[in-house]
């Protein structure tokens, strides 16, 4: 079955019309079948369905994401009530243990991601595996850092990228690579991405499954979940009425 590419974070400003189309027409030119842009949690219905039409016109498929930063555990339940039903991929920005433990283990989280360039800064361990490993929760790479980092910065994220790469891997955690971008200059494609992360320690196919099989997954599942019929997986209510 031919491979449907994903990239699950362009960073695009909603008022930045001309940028959004250039950016989504290179994105389709790639090789891209699907895209996902972050929106801020107000973000209003209209509006997504405005990048949607622009995606339809060059036959790409488009998901809604939200990235959300709570500051505390409680603040993330908050949010995740508020808003798992409005955005087809919810992904949690850890910029604390406490955070970042409790996204792990929560059914409604689709992505962690880790946005400090030091490693100690960083909470993937073995802990945090382990609690995704028994969610839905997958580890998000993102390449932007490393493509305007340079030096010493970029060679201690690479290193760092690698110990959660191995430990991800062990614990069979979902990997997705994101390209982070905003500008069609820094947009690459899909084998590129593939090729950049086999340097952390995956092989070819695994590396291929990071921006196509994993983050088209995600998506699928979760507009089943968000499907008017959906009532748990597997069960779907086909027919209603008296006569059922």
């Amino acid at each position: 079955m031919k491979r449907v590419f994903a990239d699950l974070r362009l960073r695009l400003n909603p008022n930045d019309t001309r940028t959004i189309q250039r950016v989504i027409k290179k994105a389709a030119e790639l090789g891209y079948g699907l895209i996902a842009v972050p929106f801020a949690a107000e973000m209003r219905e209209t509006e997504i369905a405005s990048f949607r039409e622009l995606c339809n016109e060059v036959k790409v498929d488009f998901a809604s994401r939200v990235d959300l930063v709570p500051k505390s555990r409680n603040q993330l339940m908050f949010l995740l009530r508020k808003l798992r039903r409005r955005f087809e991929i919810i992904c949690v920005v850890c910029e604390n243990k406490e955070v970042a433990r409790q996204a792990a283990k929560d059914r409604r989280v689709d992505l962690l991601s880790f946005s400090g360039l030091d490693y100690r800064d960083r909470f993937f361990d073995w802990a945090e595996a382990e609690l995704a490993s028994k969610s839905l929760a997958a580890f998000e790479v993102d390449v932007k850092p490393l493509l305007l980092l340079e030096g010493s910065a970029r060679v201690r994220l690479l290193s760092t990228l690698r110990r959660e790469v191995s430990i991800a891997k062990e614990f069979h955690v979902p990997i997705i690579v994101s390209s982070g971008v905003d500008k069609e200059l820094l947009l690459r494609k899909p084998r590129e991405l593939a090729a950049f992360v086999s340097l952390l320690g995956l092989d070819e196919a695994s590396a291929l499954d990071t921006v196509s099989t994993n983050p088209c997954g995600i998506v699928v599942r979760n507009r089943e979940k968000l499907s008017r019929g959906f009532v748990a997986p597997g069960i779907r209510v086909v027919k209603e009425g008296t006569d059922c």
